[in-house]
Protein backbone atom coordinates (compact mmCIF):
# COMPACT_ATOMS: atom_id res chain seq x y z
CA UNK A 1 0.00 0.00 0.00
CA UNK A 2 3.18 2.41 0.14
CA UNK A 3 2.21 3.31 -3.48
CA UNK A 4 -0.91 5.01 -2.36
CA UNK A 5 0.90 7.28 0.16
CA UNK A 6 3.64 8.60 -2.79
CA UNK A 7 2.36 12.41 -4.01
CA UNK A 8 1.80 12.82 -7.72
CA UNK A 9 4.95 15.06 -8.81
CA UNK A 10 3.88 14.40 -12.19
CA UNK A 11 1.04 16.52 -12.37
CA UNK A 12 2.75 19.80 -11.26
CA UNK A 13 5.58 19.65 -13.93
CA UNK A 14 3.78 19.37 -17.05
CA UNK A 15 2.14 16.95 -19.44
CA UNK A 16 4.37 14.64 -21.21
CA UNK A 17 6.93 14.42 -17.47
CA UNK A 18 5.44 11.39 -16.41
CA UNK A 19 9.12 10.83 -14.12
CA UNK A 20 8.44 14.20 -12.64
CA UNK A 21 11.35 16.06 -14.58
CA UNK A 22 11.39 18.20 -17.44
CA UNK A 23 12.68 17.22 -20.85
CA UNK A 24 12.30 19.89 -23.39
CA UNK A 25 14.61 18.14 -26.42
CA UNK A 26 11.58 15.14 -26.21
CA UNK A 27 9.41 17.35 -25.89
CA UNK A 28 10.40 19.90 -28.47
CA UNK A 29 10.76 17.06 -30.73
CA UNK A 30 7.04 15.55 -30.27
CA UNK A 31 6.19 18.93 -30.71
CA UNK A 32 7.59 18.73 -34.38
CA UNK A 33 6.56 15.19 -35.26
CA UNK A 34 3.03 16.20 -34.17
CA UNK A 35 3.23 19.39 -36.23
CA UNK A 36 4.77 17.81 -39.69
CA UNK A 37 2.81 14.62 -39.29
CA UNK A 38 -0.50 16.53 -39.39
CA UNK A 39 0.69 18.49 -42.23
CA UNK A 40 1.49 15.96 -44.07
CA UNK A 41 -1.30 13.78 -43.38
CA UNK A 42 -3.56 16.58 -44.75
CA UNK A 43 -1.97 17.24 -47.71
CA UNK A 44 -1.52 14.41 -48.85
CA UNK A 45 -4.88 13.22 -48.31
CA UNK A 46 -7.11 16.35 -49.42
CA UNK A 47 -4.53 18.38 -51.84
CA UNK A 48 -2.61 15.92 -54.10
CA UNK A 49 -1.22 18.96 -56.28
CA UNK A 50 0.90 19.50 -52.81
CA UNK A 51 2.97 16.62 -52.85
CA UNK A 52 6.22 17.81 -52.45
CA UNK A 53 4.83 19.63 -49.36
CA UNK A 54 3.17 16.11 -48.05
CA UNK A 55 6.33 14.35 -49.17
CA UNK A 56 9.12 16.19 -47.55
CA UNK A 57 6.81 16.88 -44.26
CA UNK A 58 6.48 13.61 -43.82
CA UNK A 59 10.08 12.91 -44.48
CA UNK A 60 10.81 15.19 -41.79
CA UNK A 61 8.41 13.78 -39.86
CA UNK A 62 9.72 10.49 -39.91
CA UNK A 63 13.41 11.61 -39.23
CA UNK A 64 12.29 13.75 -36.19
CA UNK A 65 10.03 10.93 -34.58
CA UNK A 66 12.67 8.66 -35.08
CA UNK A 67 15.24 10.70 -33.39
CA UNK A 68 12.52 11.28 -30.77
CA UNK A 69 11.71 7.65 -29.87
CA UNK A 70 15.47 6.71 -29.37
CA UNK A 71 15.66 9.42 -27.04
CA UNK A 72 12.54 9.61 -25.45
CA UNK A 73 12.28 9.07 -21.83
CA UNK A 74 8.22 8.70 -21.18
CA UNK A 75 5.56 6.64 -22.12
CA UNK A 76 3.34 9.89 -23.20
CA UNK A 77 5.86 11.16 -25.41
CA UNK A 78 6.28 7.51 -27.25
CA UNK A 79 2.82 7.57 -27.36
CA UNK A 80 2.80 11.27 -29.20
CA UNK A 81 5.67 10.32 -31.28
CA UNK A 82 4.06 7.14 -32.58
CA UNK A 83 0.78 9.12 -33.85
CA UNK A 84 3.11 11.72 -35.68
CA UNK A 85 5.11 8.62 -37.18
CA UNK A 86 2.06 6.91 -38.02
CA UNK A 87 0.95 10.69 -39.91
CA UNK A 88 4.14 11.66 -41.14
CA UNK A 89 4.34 7.90 -42.94
CA UNK A 90 0.93 7.76 -44.13
CA UNK A 91 1.55 11.58 -45.68
CA UNK A 92 4.83 10.69 -46.89
CA UNK A 93 3.21 7.75 -48.56
CA UNK A 94 0.45 9.57 -50.47
CA UNK A 95 2.91 12.13 -51.11
CA UNK A 96 4.84 9.55 -52.80
CA UNK A 97 2.08 8.14 -55.01
CA UNK A 98 1.42 11.62 -56.43
CA UNK A 99 4.33 12.76 -57.31
CA UNK A 100 7.16 11.59 -54.99
CA UNK A 101 10.03 13.82 -53.25
CA UNK A 102 11.30 15.41 -56.95
CA UNK A 103 8.10 14.80 -59.16
CA UNK A 104 8.03 17.16 -62.02
CA UNK A 105 10.70 19.46 -61.12
CA UNK A 106 13.37 17.56 -63.07
CA UNK A 107 13.16 16.01 -66.36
Amino acid sequence: MAQTMRPNTAANNGLFATDGKSHPLQDTLLAVTLVLGILAFITGLLFHGLHLLSSWAGLMGILTGAYGQWISVTTRERFGLILGLGASAIGFFLGMAHGGLFGGLFG
